[in-house]
Formats: structure tokens, C-alpha cells, sequence
């Protein structure tokens, strides 16, 4: 089968909610991101074949065809297609898996996949929230669904305390694990381990001023387990708060995926192949405990064990999540989410699969390190699991 790579990947750094990236609108914040890829490839832009664009709430500035707009607002040549997709939290990881697929099957030979999410201009649930308002359908689960299933809507929030009542963990377990996060992200900030991934984003800040936002802005260095316990639980009897779960953030993130012909021809040096891709679905009322059997298939696709695996990157959607992950693979923590997770840095939904992809990517050059993994958990109990070699 022919080989995928990928050439460049970067990010730009998260967003708090209402913070400095408030004032850009997401299109843009995409732009900047092919902008940057191209550039560190070194390619003619109107080589690209496609630009795949994973995107959740695809409404108001985040609709209309928003990978086409993202490209529009580029430096890109309008010659240059664009489409959107949505799986959720892990739309751009498909979008990879799909960028892949193309080069693998010899139709093209460079491919943009990517995501941009802001969840402040476009916040998460706004298109049922304002079909609601308007008085139009809502309820994306019909009678069927929820006969079948014995529910009137799937929760995230159920889905991720089930899973922490599954497996046994307590309060603790879960604002340990949030602590470590921000100390890790904390670290990796202080050693200029995001440096080479993000991309600068010109802002103006509240004061009128120019600036620009290339750190992360989520990351709490003065986090304690005082300061994370005192946080209200999410449900009554339950065992997560909301500082043990991802922090809704604003960001754009990409990978350029090329054939080898096209590395060879547009002369073209590749950071990372990808070894082997998996997306599996199961029960979509616990809902987020699906990346354990998409870990054990792309595994067993690719012919590998945990063993053989470098780093891991598992989102922090809640920290049950990537506990039970480990839990049920026996997985060495030590390898996992070493620059800090979503809980600290961020989770842009539509842009936090190759967000994830170039912290690995990154990670694992610094380290000398070749193999890592990267899965989520997402909407409707699917989850997507890659395995990338560095090269």
C-alpha cells in the first residue's frame, strides 16, 4: 500500500473562553493555519488536492460551507477545494484519517486535514439551541432513537461518571490526574516544548492594543488540589468537576498529508509517517469509553503492542476518560499526555485531533522517540485511534 505522510503540522495556542481569541473570527484562525503549513512545506499551494476541514459547531461564522471559507480567507489560490466534516470531538482526526485515505489510494497526492473551533464566537450546542429559539426541530434524537435506547438525550457528563463508577475511580483519582495535567502542561511551557507547533496569532487585545497570542492560555501554573477540589461537582453524588474535564477553548490546528510521489517531486521533507489508522463505535449512551477498543484495533492492525509504543495521546475530555484508558490497557503513565492534556490546554472540539497530532508529532521528535498513538473519545460512542512513526 502506498505510503501517507505528513510534511508540516502546527497549531495555534488555545483560547480561553472569552479570551484573546475572542475577537477572531474562526475562518481566519484557519487561514492562519494553512498559511503556516504550506510555508514550512515549502510547496506550491496550488498543488494542494483537497483541504479537509473538521468542524462541530457548524453554525452562524463556523457554517456556509466552512472549509471553503477557510481556504477563501488564506493565502491559498481559489483552485483549491475545501469540504467540512463532523465526528464530533474527533472531527479532525477524521479528517486526517480521510487525507490519508486519499494519498494511500493513489487520487491525490497532498492533502490539508485540519480543524478550527471557536467556542466562544460559536458556543457548543448552538445549532439546537438557536433552532429551539426559533422555533424550529431541536431534538437531533428521534422517538426510535430513544425507544431504542431508553433515553431522551445522550449526556456526555452521564457517560463520563458512568465510566468513572465502572472502573472505581473516586474525587481524587480524578483531581490528581486534572494537577498533573496543568503541571505538565506547565512544564513543557517553561521549556519551549509548544514552540515549534504553534502558530502566532495576531490579536488586539481588550485595551486596544496590538499583541500577539502564542501561548496557551488555559494553563493554571498555581493549580493545587486545594484549588481543584474546591470546584463544584458536576452531578449531585458524583465524582467530576469541571476542573477535571476539558476547558472550553478557541483554536485552529492542521497536518499537510503527501504521497511519496508528491515528496519526491515537490521535494518535500516529511516529519511523520502514519503507520496505521482505526475508527470503531459502541454503546452511545456511556458514550466515551470507546477508545479502548479503537486503541486494541489499530494495534492490531498495524501488527503492534502497547509496549511498542513511544508516547500515547489521549484527550482529556473528562479525566475518567484517559483513566479507565489506561486502566483497561495496562499503560505505562508515564508515556501518556507528557505535554499536558485538554483539562489544561484546551479542547477546541473540531480542532483538537490534529491539535493532538502535532503536540505528539513534536513531542516525540524532542525525545528521540519514533512510534506514538493518538485516540478521543467522541459524540455517539465513536472514537478514532492513529499510530504515526517520526521520522
Amino acid at each position: 500500500m502506498p505510503e501517507a505522510y505528513i510534511v508540516s503540522a502546527r497549531r495555534t495556542a488555545g483560547g480561553r473562553r472569552n479570551g484573546r481569541l475572542a475577537g477572531c473570527h474562526p475562518a481566519d484562525l484557519g487561514a492562519l493555519i494553512l498559511d503556516a503549513l504550506v510555508a514550512d512545506a515549502g510547496v506550491d499551494p496550488a498543488a494542494i488536492d483537497d483541504v479537509i476541514i473538521g468542524c462541530v459547531s457548524q453554525v452562524g461564522e463556523q457554517t456556509f460551507a466552512f472549509g471553503r471559507n477557510v481556504v477563501l480567507a488564506s493565502s491559498l489560490p481559489d483552485s483549491v477545494p475545501a469540504v467540512t466534516i463532523d465526528r464530533q470531538c474527533g472531527s479532525s482526526q477524521q479528517a486526517v484519517h480521510f487525507a490519508a485515505q486519499a494519498v494511500m489510494s493513489g487520487l491525490q497526492d497532498i492533502v490539508i486535514a485540519g480543524g478550527v473551533e471557536s467556542m466562544t464566537r460559536v458556543p457548543m450546542g448552538s445549532a439546537i439551541t438557536l433552532a429551539k429559539s426559533g422555533g424550529i426541530g431541536a431534538n437531533p434524537f428521534s422517538q426510535a432513537i430513544q425507544r431504542r435506547y431508553g433515553v431522551a438525550m445522550f449526556s456526555q457528563f452521564d457517560g463520563a461518571q458512568m465510566i468513572a463508577d465502572k472502573y472505581g475511580f473516586t474525587r481524587d483519582d480524578h483531581d490528581r490526574f486534572a494537577l498533573a495535567s496543568h503541571q505538565k502542561a506547565t512544564a513543557a511551557m517553561k521549556a519551549g516544548a509548544f514552540d515549534r507547533e504553534i502558530v502566532p496569532v495576531p490579536i488586539v487585545t481588550a485595551d486596544g492594543e496590538q499583541a500577539v497570542h502564542d501561548r496557551d492560555e488555559g494553563v493554571r501554573a498555581d493549580a493545587s488540589l486545594e484549588s481543584i477540589g474546591s470546584v463544584k461537582l458536576i452531578s449531585e453524588g458524583g465524582t467530576l468537576s469541571a476542573a477535571a474535564a476539558s476547558q472550553i477553548c478557541d483554536g485552529a490546528s492542521g497536518v499537510l498529508v503527501a504521497s511519496e510521489a508528491a515528496v519526491r517531486a515537490h521535494g518535500l521533507k516529511p516529519i511523520a509517517r502514519i503507520v496505521n489508522l482505526a475508527v470503531t463505535a459502541g454503546d452511545p449512551v456511556i458514550m466515551l469509553e470507546e477508545p479502548i477498543p479503537a486503541t486494541r484495533r489499530v494495534l492490531d492492525r498495524a501488527g503492534m503492542t502497547m509496549k511498542d509504543i513511544d508516547l500515547f495521546e489521549v484527550n482529556e475530555a473528562f479525566a475518567s476518560i484517559p483513566l479507565a484508558w489506561m486502566k483497561a490497557l495496562d499503560a505505562d503513565p508515564s508515556k501518556l499526555n507528557v505535554n499536558g492534556g485538554a483539562i489544561a490546554l484546551g479542547h477546541p472540539l473540531g480542532a483538537t485531533g490534529t491539535k493532538l497530532m502535532a503536540t505528539l508529532i513534536h513531542a516525540l521528535k524532542a525525545r528521540g522517540q519514533r512510534y506514538g498513538l493518538q485516540t478521543m473519545c467522541e459524540g455517539g460512542g465513536i472514537a478514532n485511534a492513529s499510530i504515526i512513526e517520526v521520522l
